[in-house]
């Protein structure tokens, strides 16, 4: 306090930071690599442990033994599902009935703003069918959700059949405190939002499974939100106990080899880029919006040198529906926010936003430098898109959804064009003071944005942090998703990278109006905005 206060010393701090703020930018820029990149370093993450007292141990004994049954079953739906070119709502009602279950179905029906890029349908129509194991002592008001959904394909076959005989099974138990639902739903994120829209207020795990040699775990949400970190050490002490290879971002666990770190950052840089992106990746997601815990497990076939049956899987959701129902209360104790390096390990909140602040710190010095340049104190800080479109169809060779993305990215050309059109009308008019006042008000305002950006979405606030220094908002975006094909092993050629950046663009814009991603309008209303008064000062002589 005594070096703010005397007049001469703040005059000579002031003027240290001023002289030297390039380079203590600079140097607080690669900090902030090295610091976040160091976190995939074993000695500097915290080993995974169990928070909640009620979940602490896994002694509970597995007694699942329908394997075969399951696999019986799934061949049974496989048939019916072919039968009647799609979901056989009428089987499986009459499925969860013999198995003892209050069958229930749901019937919705959702309009596209445009067509979806994968089936281009407008309406999409669909049923959803759920049957409900009622606990025998208990008042109902709290209940555990196993899912899946009914793909067009034979993905998910298995996982209805294994649904199924776990309902049979646990209609025998009698230790059941919660409501246990099992739901089958169709059209993937779309049924399971009507679904929550009429009936939530659950915990969820989801199986997606096939041909499965291991099990993945899916965290990240909608908005980038995640459950309780718990939830997902519940899962890897049931793997670890029953043996069971699990992995994370499709990734193993390889602390003990020499490529231990290239793995550990290879994960924890894809979930910083799922995060960042701002959707479901799985029907879990839609949980979180509701502060629901939940995640999905998927089943994988990648280490062919691994074989995993029916029974395992199923004694694995046995022991965590167990776990799960002796809770009192919801998951709170643990994380919220954090990021894996692997599934043994995990990052909290305290180690990875000193890296953010750093990138922030940025922001401030080159305000604070304006600032005493200036020497002055800082101050305080559908109808017509649907008739656009049709005329875009009516005149041009294009579908909705390519109409959609290209008036997008032309809104973006024309931008690039307004120093000179800022030029054009000032005519000499703005003096040099006036555009750095104006640039210290933009730096300002970046920061907090980025700052409140980060309270909800850590990933994304960092990555336009980082980049917005070099890039431009629209090749920060085209950047993130080579390096993101990069991290799965899938390399792309420029052509076919453009394509996917495209299908991006338009699952954003779609992701906002069907479930609230809130990445599409802070990226139109805020950042493109605000990288714009900085593309014009830049050209301000």
């Amino acid at each position: 306090m005594g070096l703010l206060s005397d007049p001469n010393r703040r005059k000579a701090l002031t003027n240290l930071l001023t002289r030297l703020n390039t380079p203590i930018c600079m140097v607080c820029y690669v900090a902030a690599i090295i610091w976040f990149m160091g976190l995939a370093f074993e000695p500097f993450t915290l080993r995974s442990y169990m928070s909640e007292n009620a979940m602490g141990s896994t002694m509970v004994e597995e007694r699942f033994s329908g394997g075969e049954r399951a696999l019986s079953v799934s061949k049974e739906f496989s048939a019916n599902k072919r039968k009647n070119g799609g979901m056989p709502v009428e089987w499986l009602i009459k499925a969860m009935q013999d198995r003892g279950l209050e069958v229930f179905t749901q019937s919705f029906s959702r309009q596209l703003p445009f067509p979806d890029e994968n089936k281009e349908r407008y309406l999409v129509r669909g049923t959803n069918v759920y049957g409900i194991l009622r606990a025998p002592r208990a008042p109902r008001t709290e209940s555990i959700v196993i899912s899946t959904s009914c793909s067009p394909e034979n993905a998910n076959n298995q996982a209805v059949g294994l649904l199924l005989t776990l309902a049979k099974y646990f209609r025998n138990q009698m230790f059941w405190a919660k409501d246990i639902i099992f739901l089958v739903n169709e059209h993937d994120l779309i049924g399971m939002q009507a679904w929550l829209e009429g009936y939530h207020h659950t915990n969820i795990t989801e199986l997606s499974s096939d041909v499965i040699t291991s099990l993945d775990l899916i965290l990240e949400g909608l908005n980038g939100q995640l459950p309780n970190l718990d939830l997902a050490n519940l899962f890897y002490a049931f793997c670890q106990k029953l043996g069971v290879l699990c992995t994370i971002q499709g990734k193993r666990n390889d602390w003990d080899t020499t490529e231990g770190y290239t793995h550990a950052a290879q994960t924890m840089m894809l979930m910083v880029l799922k995060q960042a992106s701002g959707r479901s990746w799985g029907d879990h997601g839609l949980f979180l919006r509701y502060h629901i815990e939940a995640a999905s497990i998927r089943g994988i076939n990648s280490f062919r040198q691994y074989k995993m049956d029916t029974n395992t899987i199923g004694r694995l959701l046995e022991g965590m529906v167990r776990k799960l129902n002796n809770l009192l209360e919801r998951l709170h104790q643990s994380y919220f926010f954090y990021l894996l390096p692997s599934l043994s390990r995990f990052v909290s909140i305290g180690y990875y936003m000193p890296a953010f602040g750093l990138l922030v710190l940025i922001l401030l010095l080159r305000a604070l430098d304006l600032w005493v340049h200036l020497g002055a104190p800082a101050l305080s800080a559908d109808d017509g898109v649907s008739e656009a479109q049709e005329m875009a169809v009516e005149h041009f060779p294009v579908s909705e959804t390519e109409a959609v993305v290209l008036t997008a990215i032309a809104i973006y050309t024309a931008g690039l064009a307004l120093p000179h059109n800022t030029q054009r009308l000032l005519s000499g008019e703005g003096s040099e003071q006036g555009w750095q006042l104006l640039k210290l008000m933009a730096l300002l305002y970046l920061s907090v944005l980025l700052g409140c950006t980060a309270l909800v979405n850590f990933s994304l606030g960092s990555i336009f942090a980082l980049a917005m220094v070099l890039l431009s908002p629209f090749f920060t975006l085209l950047y993130c998703v080579f390096l993101y094909q990069e991290l799965v092993e899938v390399p792309v050629s420029i052509s076919e990278g453009w394509a996917i950046f495209l299908s991006v663009l338009s699952q954003g814009i779609l992701d906002h109006a069907l479930y609230g991603s809130l990445v599409y309008p802070l990226i139109a209303l805020f950042i493109y905005p605000c990288w714009l008064i900085f593309w014009n000062v830049l050209f301000w002589k």
